[in-house]
């Protein structure tokens, strides 16, 4: 049995290896055991049903509170060659009855269930009927109304469970769970002599950090413009706070964003949540309505405006970047008064009992004790999970970061307030960072600015790390931007203290995400063409491959087929549907590179030395000047 499950890995999905807790699941769940699995977001929890699925005779029911993950798993399943289905609220009668064919046919590996579906006793009753091997549940902590999402619905699940009169395998599943909702989950599901697997709560790829009292929308802004090619959500704690950012990000910054809440209409959330999952938009703001159940795999930053109301949906919402392991951020904007906001909704809640709120209050608690902490944040997480592996020190959180990460600019912002100074502070951002890069334009011109003393004296800095920096020192409120149609720079106290030596300005050098590869061209190239075929099959890019696999594309360049299926995430499935169109365009890449190389070596070697250049002419006997000479040679060269 376990022979296979890892043949189906390597086949079906690409991979070589299981992680441990998969093994550990899979292992049980074969064995016919009832199991309850807590693994991170981003550990692989679907396989762990999705491979016994497989193995067994019969057909394995997954419970899932949203559509939208149903939906990914099953076109992530389709194409794999897998036949799934899934049966919910947003099927029209037609498709109702088209799925209920399917499943006579008893082809269907893996059906995916809402649990109000479970509510219908014609519905269970059918089921009955069916060869069921094993059940799913998933996002089991909606089954606690002590964890951080209860949904009453999950209380349908044992009596679903119970009706089936069935001995066979229930596998739970979560990625936060307290000791307290574990057992719960064990309690109310009757999974008696289960198995417990715990695995580490710990996402060492995901930064941590904080940022108190800043000017948030400044904050966002040069996350977002330093981060351009990164996709990324943002919550906010109500709609009017959503609804705000998005006009001001949107409408006024025209920075590429979504939005996302309760409030909108059923179709315009469909419609955002599609362009985001399909990168059509980059960032989506959204209250914490958004996120749970997607699987976009390629959420490089999740920025919490506001502060949530527990650390188990801090660290779910804060996990849904960098599913794919590689390195993303998690960063909470910390304001005194937002806790007031969470406050309310605690009271607001009119048919609570008082230990109920008494226990929401004390997770409040721990979630503002996490915001002041001058320690480790992922220590605190974990042992808030009940997992006390990391001691005092992890080196991938804000407050870990060493002092030796600190870069002093000083000087950069003393050249700056100069310049906004000399310029009587009657400029914007575009014309400051222009000045200093010494460029002139009409404008500059005409007000005589290319001739103050600071204009070109940061000419050695790229415009965009000084555009970011601007934003930076405005979100310090070091200088100000006014408000209006023509916003101006402006200098205050803080300003002339760093002036007079009063004050220095301090930054974290490696403050943000640093994915090179994102700006690799064979990477890009890579990029576009899953983003054909994914509008041509109508599935989201990252169901195709991962940004993980097309980076160890773009990496090893694979040749052929048997390099290729080596790359994590290409199983035999996935190569016969796109490999060959994959393949093409890496080797046609590398041959373009090697072509230019040889080129940049042939002209650097034998022609562009003016010795040889003259030599030539001579030889040749022709009348052009040697400027001429060359460019006919390397026009011919490249026409060739």
């Amino acid at each position: 049995m376990e022979k296979k499950a890892l043949q189906i890995l390597k086949q079906k999905y690409g991979y070589t290896t299981f992680r441990k807790g998969q093994v550990n699941i899979i292992k049980n769940i074969l064995a016919k055991k009832n199991v309850i699995g807590v693994m991170a977001t981003g550990g692989g929890k679907s396989l762990c049903f999705q491979i016994p699925a497989l193995i067994f005779s019969g057909i394995t029911i997954v419970i899932s509170p949203l559509i939208s993950l149903m939906k990914d798993q099953v076109d992530s399943l389709k194409i794999l060659g897998i036949d799934a289905i899934s049966i919910n609220s947003s099927l029209s009668k037609e498709e109702f009855f088209e799925a209920y064919s399917k499943l006579k046919t008893k082809k269907i590996k893996l059906l995916y269930l809402s649990p109000e579906k479970l509510e219908n006793k014609k519905f269970i009753t059918f089921l009955k009927s069916l060869d069921i091997s094993m059940i799913a549940v998933d996002e089991a902590h909606c089954i606690s109304q002590w964890g951080h999402d209860f949904r009453t619905s999950y209380l349908k699940i044992p009596n679903f469970i119970n009706a089936l009169k069935k001995d066979i395998p229930i596998l739970a599943l979560t990625a936060t769970a307290t000791p307290k909702v574990i057992k719960d989950i064990e309690i109310l599901l009757n999974l008696k002599n289960s198995t417990k697997y715990v695995d580490g709560f710990d996402r060492k790829n995901i930064f941590f950090k904080v940022e108190k009292n800043i000017n948030p929308e400044a904050y966002i802004i040069r996350y977002i413009k330093s981060h351009k090619e990164m996709s990324g959500i943002i919550y906010a704690s109500t709609r009017k706070e959503v609804d705000n950012l998005y006009q001001y990000l949107k409408e006024i910054k025209q920075l590429d964003v979504g939005k996302y809440h309760a409030g909108m209409s059923k179709k315009e959330r469909i419609i955002s949540q599609e362009n985001f999952l399909n990168d059509n938009i980059k960032v989506m703001i959204s209250t914490n309505a958004f996120g749970m159940g997607i699987d976009k795999s390629n959420v490089r930053y999740v920025i919490h405006r506001n502060i949530p109301k527990d650390l188990e949906s801090y660290y779910q919402e804060a996990g849904r970047a960098g599913r794919d392991g590689l390195p993303s951020e998690a960063i909470l904007l910390f304001f005194e008064e937002d806790v007031n906001t969470q406050e309310f909704f605690i009271n607001s809640n009119d048919i609570a009992s008082d230990e109920f709120i008494k226990i929401k209050r004390t997770k409040l608690d721990d979630m503002v004790n996490y915001a002041y902490l001058e320690s480790c944040y992922r220590e605190y997480i974990l042992k808030y999970f009940g997992d006390k592996r990391i001691k005092n020190y992890c080196g991938n959180c804000g407050n870990c970061k060493n002092a030796k990460d600190i870069e002093d600019l000083t000087i950069d912002s003393k050249i700056i307030i100069s310049c906004i100074g000399r310029a009587k502070e009657k400029i914007g951002t575009s014309t400051l960072v222009n000045i200093l890069l010494g460029k002139v334009d009409s404008k500059i011109e005409r007000k005589g600015l290319n001739k103050i003393s600071t204009f070109g004296l940061m000419k050695q800095r790229e415009q965009n790390w000084l555009e970011e920096f601007l934003n930076f020192l405005i979100s310090e409120n070091i200088i100000e931007l006014t408000a209006g149609s023509f916003p101006v720079l402006k200098l205050n106290k803080i300003s002339f203290d760093i002036i007079k030596d009063k004050k220095k300005v301090y930054r974290k050098i490696n403050e943000t995400v640093s994915l090179n590869f994102y700006n690799d061209p064979l990477f890009k190239s890579l990029n576009n063409i899953r983003k054909e075929i994914s509008i041509k099959e109508n599935v989201a890019p990252y169901i195709i491959f991962s940004d993980f696999t097309l980076m160890e594309m773009a990496e090893k360049k694979p040749k052929n087929r048997w390099e290729m299926l080596k790359i994590k995430g290409v199983g035999n499935q996935k190569f016969k549907n796109y490999g060959d169109i994959f393949l093409k365009a890496i080797n046609s890449f590398s041959n373009e590179e090697l072509e230019i190389l040889k080129i940049e070596n042939f002209i650097d070697e034998k022609y562009l030395s003016d010795t040889k250049l003259k030599n030539l002419k001579k030889n040749l006997n022709v009348n052009l000047d040697i400027n001429s000479l060359k460019e006919i040679l390397i026009k011919n060269l490249f026409s060739n």
